[in-house]
């Protein structure tokens, strides 16, 4: 793997970090049904605007049916998971539960999709689950219903994406490929038709005082923008160069970047295990996107022909 493709994945971490430190802040005070509406709404325009400036003809070669079943998927399905987690779920766990991904992706591309399971993925997973659970030591939840169903809720996203990245490669890729910004957009306008029902039955019933935070809204655009538009560009564009497995390891190093955002933004403390499990997750990065690991990867696949 090129280096700028490892600035793009830390890139690409820290920007998915920063969209929980957001999510704490927004759902609060509208729910997770209407935030889980417009960051994908927002991420729809960010990248139409996006579209117009780049002069990008919308030309989507057939594909836009796939790229919109794809943001139901990888959009709007995780999102909703993860704002109804963020109502429950201790300051964190959204962020560390979302590094099951690759797991499930391992998982997922074995049961489904034909992937073989090397020794390197194996260790590669077992040291960057390990280094979740290091950072998530903080002993600070009591384990009920409600914070099943919040952990529940994250482990049905992670699931979600682990099957986005393979279908990504099947329906897009496998199809003769489409630019990735074509791509996010056409996830993004999925997802919002998806979610829009349900969000114009939820709208009205919001307090209107809740609507009129600046707070809230700066967060929207952020999650949207930022979080939503430019890192759906950087992850489509990830998955065409190195593949559906190598980028799903973003995840294991998005909740030292949560972590850290909420240390920063809201002041929360660090524990004691931050450091050390976020080296385990830094290994576990390497062994799963290593050379030796493509270089395997390319001798089983011409075997196979």
């Amino acid at each position: 793997m090129r280096t700028s493709d490892l600035l793009r994945l830390l890139l690409l971490a820290g920007i998915w970090g920063a969209s929980f430190l957001f999510m704490r802040i927004a759902v609060p005070a509208l729910g997770a049904v209407n935030i889980a509406f417009l960051r994908v709404f927002c991420g729809m325009l960010g990248l139409l605007i996006i579209m117009a400036v780049m002069r990008i003809p919308r030309r989507f070669e057939g594909k836009l049916g796939w790229a919109m079943l794809l943001g139901v998927i990888n959009s709007a399905i995780p999102f909703l998971m993860y704002c109804l987690a963020a109502r429950v779920l201790p300051a964190g766990y959204s962020a560390i539960l979302n590094a099951t991904t690759p797991l499930m992706g391992v998982i997922i591309g074995a049961a489904f999709f034909d992937e073989k399971l090397t020794s390197t993925k194996v260790l590669g997973m077992i040291a960057g689950f390990s280094g979740i659970i290091v950072i998530s030591t903080t002993g600070e939840a009591h384990l009920s219903s409600t914070l099943i169903g919040g952990i529940l809720a994250c482990l049905v996203a992670t699931a979600c994406y682990g099957f986005a990245g393979f279908l990504t490669k099947r329906w897009i890729g496998a199809r003769g490929g489409l630019d990735a910004t074509k791509v996010a957009f056409g996830s993004q306008l999925g997802a919002s038709l998806f979610l829009l029902p349900v969000f114009a039955f939820s709208a009205p019933q919001t307090p209107a005082s809740s609507w009129q935070i600046p707070e809230v809204w700066a967060s929207i655009l952020a999650i949207g923008f930022i979080c939503t538009a430019l890192a759906y560009i950087i992850y489509f564009r990830l998955l065409a160069d190195i593949g559906p497995l190598r980028t799903l390891t973003v995840t294991f190093m998005i909740p030292p970047f949560g972590i850290l955002w909420g240390w920063l933004v809201l002041g929360e403390q660090i524990n004691q295990g931050f450091i050390g499990g976020s080296l385990l997750i830094v290994c576990a990065v390497w062994l799963v996107t290593s050379n030796g690991f493509g270089k395997r990867a390319a001798v089983n696949s011409s075997a196979s022909k």
